[in-house]
């Protein structure tokens, strides 16, 4: 689009204007993670900002953007002769979530190096970004190892390109922004440490400011160019204060006192690491020089804090992301000036607030509201060992295990998920990246060569040398080099991870509504849940109880989503076990045809039993018959208890072709290698 959204127009969004506000004054902060629902104006705040960047200053012809007065020397387009820099505008480089490895950091000219050592070099991306803004839509969709090089040049502040012993190395320093949805999937947590601030952002829910937002949009629509002149001097202005505020920075001070508030903050709030630390420096000395200051104060602390370290309190991802803002206070406040009196910088400052240690406000935005430290509270009345009757049932409610009843009762807590070990497709797949299954990457061991089908990506040097090799004579090979051509050149095949889809279908029946069965149920399946989160797989949930099946989670990559539906999955009724395997089979054939390289991994949590209906027992053999047919690899999680089993969890698995587990089972050591060979386990039975 010719003329962006401005700035300056956009409606409400404080957290999110002020996270890009104080990277635009102090790029030192690290970039901004813009978290929320589609259609906030993530997007649009981002392509908005770059209009109010600063112009900068480049040597004319550098593909790097080096700056004329401190030319790197390392540049592979220098050294730069003295020369009068031209000024041009802050780029905006937008990465898109299918960019190549080469097209991110650049790419080589092998044939050229090989034959003529002459490091020809393309840039990529982060050479384009270099002293602009770097904006990645959709990160967490990005895959693994494309943002660990991203995140690697935005610490490092250099982009380097290693292949073959050619090596090239260019400066990339930049603002970096990635937004994302979180119902398509998290960040790994080491992945959100490396982001100095994240900010939450929702659609409003005030009806005045939605008609706002709608009006103000259409009549951009209508007419952007004139929608943008009626907002040219608010733009002016707001990008002369981020120009005031850059010149200000170096001159902000940054007290002892307000030091220790910091380290105290984030000692509280156990964050790992010291990068919290520095980032809450940077940012509050950003936040004082916004606010035209040349003193760092606790509620520049306190705003800074509410910016830099909810993201990184996760510990897994069923934690809600935020902090507790009256634990912020009483932390701010016991570790305030009053408390320093050896702090010579903070004598002539008056007490802080001696109810909360800063502003109740907030400083204009920044942070989500309180919330609890994420620890799962069971329902009232199940506090009990052997779980309690939830008060809302009725009194003397059967509750015993086996027992069949067509009355629905109260979602149970989960039991504390536990690690479990890995859980495989058999087989080499070609799907997306991960670190579940064996597959064909293009990162991993290397396991051969091939000729190249598009442009080379990874060299295989030896294969190459072996195919140029018999005719260096007929190409007249007189010096040293080799002469190789573009049919010599081979490409590496490599092994490595894959992630998979693993669709659950949990058994929400009376049988296995007693409450420390469904309960423990429920901790297993978060627990394979938890390993799903970690190894980067797509899953999806299916329930069956009563009369029917659904799909309580289509698949996704959002973990947190399906454990947010498995905590509130309630029991009762009959077993339609056909029904829930028959779903499943309908979720698997639609998603083979959204994404046929993914893999399914099929995990059964149930008893075994199936009632209601004519045969009910016969025709769960044949949907399972169905599954095995197709080639799913399964396994089926054993929740029968007692003295007396009746082995029908062991004759699903054989009717699926794959493995029986019980829960005791899933808990220890011997689950290692249960889904490998179940292809093969299935033909032997």
């Amino acid at each position: 689009m010719s003329t962006p959204y401005p700035f300056t127009a956009i409606v409400g969004q404080d957290d999110l204007r002020l996270g890009l506000l104080l990277n635009a004054v102090s790029p030192a902060v690290g970039g901004v993670l813009v978290r929320g629902e589609k259609g906030t104006a993530k997007s649009t705040a981002v392509r908005a900002l770059a209009a109010l960047m600063p112009e900068v200053a480049v040597v004319p012809g550098c593909r790097f953007s080096c700056d004329p007065a401190s030319p790197d020397p390392a540049c592979p387009d220098g050294p730069h002769a003295e020369a009068a820099g031209v000024s041009r505008a802050a780029r905006t480089v937008e990465l898109p979530v299918g960019a190549s490895e080469d097209r991110l950091v650049g790419a080589l000219d092998i044939e050229r190096a090989l034959s003529e050592g002459v490091k020809a070099f393309e840039p990529g991306l982060l050479a384009d970004a270099h002293r602009g803004i770097l904006y990645v839509d959709e990160v967490n969709l990005l895959h693994d190892h494309l943002v660990d090089l991203l995140l690697d040049a935005a610490a490092m502040g250099a982009s380097y390109v290693e292949r073959e012993g050619v090596s090239v190395r260019h400066a990339a320093r930049f603002l970096l922004v990635g937004t994302m949805n979180p119902e398509e999937g998290e960040l790994r947590p080491q992945l959100l440490d490396r982001f100095g601030l994240t900010v939450e952002v929702a659609a409003s829910r005030d009806t005045d400011e939605r008609v706002e937002v709608v009006r103000r949009r259409l009549a951009y629509d209508d007419d952007p160019e004139g929608f943008a002149a009626r907002w040219a001097e608010e733009e002016s202005a707001l990008r002369q204060r981020i120009a005031d505020a850059r010149a200000l920075l170096p001159r902000v001070v940054l007290g002892d006192g307000v030091l220790r508030q910091i380290a105290a903050t984030c000692a509280a709030f156990e964050v790992d690491g010291m990068r919290a630390d520095i980032v809450m420096a940077r940012t509050a000395t950003a936040l004082a020089a916004w606010a035209g200051r040349e003193e760092v104060t606790a509620d520049d602390v306190r705003q800074a804090a509410l910016l830099a370290l909810p993201h990184r309190r996760r510990r897994n991802p069923f934690d809600a992301p935020g902090l507790d803002e009256d634990k912020l206070d009483r932390t701010l406040d016991e570790a305030g000036p009053q408390d320093d009196t050896d702090n010579d910088n903070d004598d002539d400052r008056p007490d802080p607030d001696p109810d909360g240690g800063g502003n109740d406000d907030g400083g204009g935005g920044g942070g989500v509201p309180p919330q609890a430290d994420g620890d799962r509270t069971p329902p009232q009345g199940q506090g009990g060992e052997d779980g309690d009757t939830p008060s809302q049932a009725p009194e003397g409610a059967p509750d015993a295990p086996g027992r069949s009843t067509g009355a629905e009762q109260q979602p149970v807590a989960s039991a504390e998920p536990f690690r479990t070990k890995m859980l495989s497709v058999p087989g080499l797949g070609e799907g997306a990246a991960g670190r579940r299954s064996r597959a064909r990457t293009e990162h991993g061991r290397t396991t051969g060569a091939r000729r190249p089908q598009g442009s080379l990506t990874k060299l295989h040097l030896a294969a190459t040398v072996q195919a140029a090799a018999p005719h260096q004579r007929a190409r007249g090979r007189a010096g040293r080099g080799l002469v190789v051509r573009r049919d010599d050149l081979r490409q590496a095949t490599r092994e490595g991870r894959e992630g998979n889809l693993v669709l659950f279908v949990v058994d929400a029946s009376g049988s296995m509504a007693a409450r420390q069965r469904m309960s423990a149920v429920k901790g297993a399946v978060l627990s394979l849940l938890l390993d799903a989160y970690q190894r980067r797989d797509k899953v999806g949930l299916v329930t069956f109880r009563g009369k029917e099946a659904e799909v309580a989670l289509p698949p996704t990559s959002s973990v947190d989503a399906a454990a947010a539906r498995l905590e509130s999955l309630p029991t009762g009724g009959r077993t339609p076990l056909a029904a829930g395997l028959l779903k499943a089979h309908d979720v698997l054939r639609v998603e083979r045809l959204r994404d046929p390289s993914r893999r399914p991994l099929l995990v059964v949590v149930t008893d075994g039993r199936a009632t209601g209906g004519p045969e009910p027992v016969a025709l769960a053999g044949r949907a399972a018959r169905l599954h095995r047919s197709e080639g799913a690899a399964s396994v089926v999680v054993d929740c029968e208890s007692g003295y007396v089993r009746l082995g029908l969890a062991g004759e699903l698995a054989r009717e699926l072709g794959g493995t029986a587990v019980t829960l005791d089972e899933l808990r220890a050591d011997s689950i290692a290698g249960l889904v490998k060979d179940v292809t093969a386990a299935g033909r032997a039975a």
